[in-house]
């Protein structure tokens, strides 16, 4: 039977172990506070894929009463194997006794084969009152190594590294507020380290987690494709019983469009949050409304579209190519130079369709069977805006620890200034985007073609 990896994180009070459960167990249900004391009791926190555990993480109560539990300790002498025997007795004799509750919640999975992840704060200065918690984490004769967790911007790490050294065979600086992907990876590596019995089970559950990890990216990925897809070859109709009240019914058949896209990207965004096991995390959506940045505002536009000029040159350079070279002059400026002819006529209808929605026909002969359709998106920029804003939004929700428990703010997005996707993405985006929006629509191979493009964009994106 394979045996699972478990670690108990331990400590001092408030000195972020719950932070660092959370952020190692990508678990976002793990109790924290700036109140001493949150955590009463040990809990366990397992980081499953596919209903499978790959290790588990202990969540326990700071140290109260380390001093007066060494003493009583240290009243029994015994040789260095016999230690762990000594504390397993203080936890029986002391099980029922409310002064050591912390330190029996604590202990007692460490003495259940837990290994040891001692946490400290190295923004305050070492003091000589954790001495005692280390020595009797050393009594427990469980693989340990102590975590440096700089919670704000003070920093006393060399003398807690010289201190720590004394008691702990690896120690290693890990902030669970922002620490990478390949930083979670680099802790998990220590631990294979702590016990030589371990190394294979824990290099399993990383080649698992890595794996897992990349499984996310390719779900997102897969959900970005079908929300683009879907808004852009989406159609909307309503009856048209009264050509008196055409304009009224336009404007009616317009905003019911503009809702249902922005409901789609809810949907898919809410999916993209669970995947990354952000179920609990609050998130401040970008603002609905035309103003600001809603999906259909100029502003929109600026922060997650392409730029005219760059929306012209995707476009033709996307474009057939037949026909001779021809140059496109737009108030007094070349925009495009020995452009071929195909090319220049997406160009021009890009140009031109920058600031446009989507055409609404009238559909049928009879007034009675008269239906008004809008559909499928003619906005060429509209699919990059959308793209921009779930690409935006997926790396926000990797980059975003589950230890952090305030509102995530989406309207803090930067602009793309510093435009994810360059010029040879934009040229295989469109002619995926031309697909979308004719009547034959796209067939699953051209939607896996998509979500392979995005699920690279996502990895390079990562790894800058």
């Amino acid at each position: 039977m394979r045996e699972i990896p478990t670690f108990a994180v331990v400590g001092h009070p408030n000195k972020g172990k719950s932070s660092i459960v959370a952020s190692l167990a990508l678990d976002d249900t793990v109790a924290i506070s700036d109140i001493p004391g949150t955590t009463t009791k040990n809990r366990r926190f397992p980081l499953m894929v596919d209903g499978r555990v790959i290790y588990e993480l202990v969540d326990t109560p700071g140290f109260q009463r380390a001093r007066k539990v060494l003493a009583w300790l240290q009243k029994h002498e015994v040789s260095a194997d016999k230690k762990h025997e000594v504390v397993r007795a203080f936890v029986n004799l002391h099980k029922d006794d409310p002064k050591f509750h912390d330190e029996i919640q604590l202990l007692e999975p460490i003495l259940d084969g837990a290994g040891i992840i001692y946490v400290v704060d190295v923004s305050k200065p070492y003091s000589s009152e954790y001495e005692a918690e280390m020595e009797i984490l050393r009594w427990c004769n469980q693989p340990s190594m102590a975590l440096l967790n700089p919670i704000d911007e003070h920093d006393f790490t060399p003398e807690w590294k010289r201190a720590l050294g004394h008691y702990f065979k690896m120690v290693r600086t890990y902030n669970p507020m922002t620490a990478s992907y390949k930083e979670h990876i680099t802790i998990l590596e220590s631990m294979a380290h702590l016990n030589e019995s371990w190394m294979q089970s824990v290099k399993e559950s990383i080649a698992v987690f890595e794996l897992f990890f990349q499984q996310m990216i390719q779900q997102a990925a897969t959900t970005i494709t079908h929300l683009v897809y879907n808004s852009v070859s989406h159609i909307e109709k309503i009856s048209l019983s009264n050509e008196a009240m055409l304009q009224e019914s336009k404007e009616k058949l317009q905003n019911r469009y503009k809702e249902s896209l922005r409901n789609l990207e809810k949907e898919s965004h809410q999916r993209i949050k669970k995947i990354f096991h952000h179920n609990h995390l609050e998130i401040e959506a970008m603002p609905l409304p035309f103003e600001d940045v809603d999906l259909f505002s100029k502003k929109a536009a600026s922060l997650f579209g392409l730029t005219k000029k760059e929306l012209l040159l995707t476009a033709t350079t996307s474009g057939a190519v037949t026909g001779g070279a021809i140059d496109l002059v737009f108030a007094g400026h070349t925009a495009f130079l020995g452009a071929i002819t195909g090319g220049v006529l997406g160009g021009v209808g890009a140009y031109f369709g920058f600031d446009e929605l989507s055409e609404i026909k009238i559909l049928g002969k009879k007034l009675g069977e008269k239906k008004l359709q809008i559909g499928p998106m003619k906005n060429k920029n509209f699919p990059y805006i959308l793209l921009n804003r779930s690409l935006f939004y997926t790396l926000l929700l990797i980059e975003h620890s589950h230890a952090k428990r305030d509102t995530l703010q989406l309207s803090d997005i930067k602009t793309t200034q510093e435009n994810l996707l360059n010029s040879d993405d934009r040229s295989k985006l469109e002619n995926f985007h031309k697909k979308f929006r004719s009547k034959k629509g796209a067939d699953n191979k051209t939607l896996d073609a998509y979500t392979e493009l995005i699920e690279t964009i996502l990895n390079r994106e990562l790894k800058r």
